[in-house]
């Protein structure tokens, strides 16, 4: 394919950027994070944005390298990393609350190439800004050392991890047509349905569209928690949004959120964090949905996909006034004007006997999340329009 086809950059991964779970090890020194990642586009040029938008002190990068992942059969000299650079400079120094983009490097990329992005943090950094992902597409590797530029990492000192920290987007310089569907939400985006959606897309032919992930577990559309206990739930809606709709190339953004709005207080006599009065009306939702998301969208000029809330009985907040809630959040969702469309998960992963539980097979055991095959039809629920 001639270079002179390639026009504009699009997003082909990205991943939201959140305050990790606030455990008693908070801070790492001489480690390298490597990302292995399916790129959907060919290319002629790559970019990258990393985020220590939830940091609260400075994080280096010491160094960082992008390769087109190689066969273990094949031999080492095959894998060649490029340097990933700064103005030029091979080192950054992120200032808290803030994200860098690197400078474009030449690259030649084909659809359907992994790449793998690695990073090496020589001196104390601040693993505060990462989210937690997990699908048949999102999984990293860390090691103790420096191993940014080799092939092989030691397996006596590399551990496998779901935590994307830093690595926030991967951008393609390739076709006009080519285009970035978003997908925004909560734990339920944060797992497994938006891999299964690329995948999707790549096995039926459509080579025109990446799908980016923006989700947080925890997260809620009106309100954020301020305490190291929830902390990792990250930010709230009006915050998230603005922010993480930073795609280049992006058309269309499918939003799936609100339900942890609904199921999380439950009164300051048992947790003095999630007092009652954080308990949302139907109404209070949408407006949300309007002010907050609709708005910022249209902006864009972005096509928005309203995205139904799945079952919660069982769970262990779950009563009626609660599903009440979101069963008339979810009949705003289907009807509004305000979308260019519905996607009904809800109605893809409902018991249709008992609407307010899963499917069989399709409860992943806590009554809230869904299972794998769940995730699949959640997939398969996404109109086929929006991956053309």
């Amino acid at each position: 394919m001639s270079m002179s086809t390639f026009t504009k950059w699009v997003a082909a991964w990205g991943n939201a950027t959140s305050i990790t779970d606030r455990t008693a090890a908070v801070y790492a020194k001489d480690i390298t994070l490597r990302y292995p990642i399916r790129i959907c586009f060919s290319g002629s040029k790559i970019r990258f944005r990393f985020s220590n938008l939830t940091g609260t002190e400075p994080v280096t990068i010491t160094s960082a390298f992008v390769a087109k992942q190689v066969p273990q059969t094949a031999n080492a000299t095959t894998y060649t990393p490029a340097a990933i650079t700064f103005d030029s400079k091979v080192s950054i120094t992120m200032a808290p609350g803030t994200e860098v983009e690197s400078d474009a490097i030449a690259f030649d990329i084909t659809a359907g190439e992994t790449i793998e992005v690695s990073m090496h943090f020589a001196d104390f950094t601040q693993m505060n800004a990462g989210t937690l992902i997990t699908g048949p597409l999102s999984n990293g590797k860390y090691s103790y050392g420096n191993f940014a530029k080799d092939r092989d990492l030691p397996a006596d000192l590399t551990r496998n991890t779901n935590w994307f920290y830093f690595l926030n987007t991967v951008d393609v310089f390739t076709e006009e047509q080519n285009h970035a569907l978003v997908c925004y939400g909560d734990s339920i985006t944060a797992q497994d349905w938006p891999d299964y959606l690329a995948l999707r897309a790549w096995d039926a032919g459509f080579r025109n569209v990446s799908v980016i992930r923006r989700a947080v577990s925890g997260t809620r559309i009106l309100r954020e928690y301020n305490c190291i206990t929830y902390a990792a739930y990250g930010l709230k809606g009006a915050t998230r949004f603005p922010i993480e709709l930073n795609v280049a190339g992006a058309s269309a953004v499918i939003i799936q959120h609100g339900i942890n709005d609904i199921i999380h207080p439950v009164g300051v006599e048992v947790n003095k964090f999630r007092p009652w009065s954080d308990m949302p009306t139907a109404e209070d939702l949408i407006s949300g949905i309007q002010e907050i998301y609709l708005t910022h969208a249209r902006k864009l000029g972005l096509k928005v996909y309203s995205g139904t809330l799945l079952p919660i009985y069982g769970w262990r907040t779950y009563n009626e006034n609660r599903d009440a809630i979101r069963n008339a959040f979810n009949q705003w969702l289907r009807t509004a004007a305000d979308f260019d469309g519905c996607v009904d998960f809800d109605a893809a992963v409902r018991d249709s006997a008992r609407p307010e539980c899963f499917a069989p097979g399709f409860d992943s055991g806590d009554h809230l999340h869904p299972s794998a095959a769940a995730y699949k039809a959640m997939a398969e629920a996404v109109p086929e329009d929006l991956l053309k």
